[in-house]
């Protein structure tokens, strides 16, 4: 197969240690440039990998069949929709946007258009996780639980002006309910307690009639567990932790987005399945701000 050229819009922290790398090294996909909205930090990051930096995205656009966003989600939403319409497929952080109203926007253009679309949410690219997922399936389950706990929030790469302002829920809430959902069923509603920027917990309520709990937290200090959730049903467990993901998955994640962009599109974790989860997260802000 033919390598997949893909332009980078971003420069931050995420580009620099996964976007730029994993599709500069093929096989399956090519990093034909890069745009961001600091043009030199778009030039430092374009240059280590001898690609092309320009000042508008437009041009980017023009050297590119697909783009990939590793910028904050306002901007991806914003963003995401130029690039749809000029028609190129989309490699999709998560969240798909900052809320429903720019979610909507994109998952629109993204169906207007016509354009393939993927999300990265890095744990379903795990070899574990597609074991953790088969074994959920035949469970019967019937209920599971997830905890993220991490200390994000108190300096580091990641500790940036949104996920300040929004915390744990925005930023690691898509992980853990894109995995509930896909373990135990579509979520149907959804309760919510706590703070965005302290601890947040989740009562899902699923299609299926299963019921599950998630606590997340970004604002946790000392030792930390791994991320991890289990599933119980009428045949027995599952689960899958953090520590079990092992190594390769953005390497996957470029071999299965490639694969999509050749095939026309049809991922699962299209920007419509972005959407579904972004109105779980708008339900769950609002009862968190009430």
């Amino acid at each position: 197969m033919e390598p997949v050229s893909v332009g980078l819009v971003g420069a931050g922290p995420w580009a620099d240690m996964v976007h730029a790398p994993e599709l500069a090294k093929g096989p399956h996909t090519r990093l034909a440039g890069v745009w961001a909205r600091r043009p030199e930090a778009a030039a430092e990051l374009a240059g280590r990998y001898g690609v092309p930096s320009f000042a508008r995205i437009e041009e980017l656009l023009e050297v590119c069949e697909a783009v990939a966003f590793s910028v904050p989600p306002a901007v991806q939403a914003e963003l995401a929709v130029v690039a749809a319409r000029a028609g190129k497929a989309l490699l999709l952080e998560k969240p798909l946007a900052a809320d429903l109203a720019g979610a909507r926007r994109l998952a629109e253009a993204v169906e207007e258009t016509g354009v393939a679309s993927q999300m990265v949410f890095s744990f379903r690219y795990s070899p574990a996780t597609t074991a953790f997922l088969d074994k959920a399936r035949e469970l019967r389950p019937f209920g599971g639980h997830a905890v993220n706990i991490s200390g994000a929030l108190h300096g580091g790469p990641f500790a940036t002006p949104w996920r300040l302002e929004r915390g744990a829920l925005l930023d690691i809430g898509p992980h853990t309910i894109d995995l509930l959902d896909a373990a135990l069923g579509p979520v149907a509603g959804v309760r919510a307690h706590g703070s965005p920027l302290g601890w947040v917990g989740l009562l899902l309520e699923h299609e299926t009639g299963a019921v599950s709990e998630a606590s997340l937290c970004m604002a946790a200090r000392g030792e930390l567990p791994p991320a991890t959730i289990h599933v119980y049903g009428e045949r027995g467990t599952a689960s899958l932790s953090g520590d079990d993901l092992g190594d390769g998955i953005f390497a996957r994640l470029t071999e299965s987005f490639a694969a999509t962009v050749r095939a026309g599109g049809g991922h699962p974790l299209d920007a419509r399945h972005g959407l579904r989860l972004q109105h779980v997260i708008e339900d769950a802000e609002r009862q968190l701000a009430s």
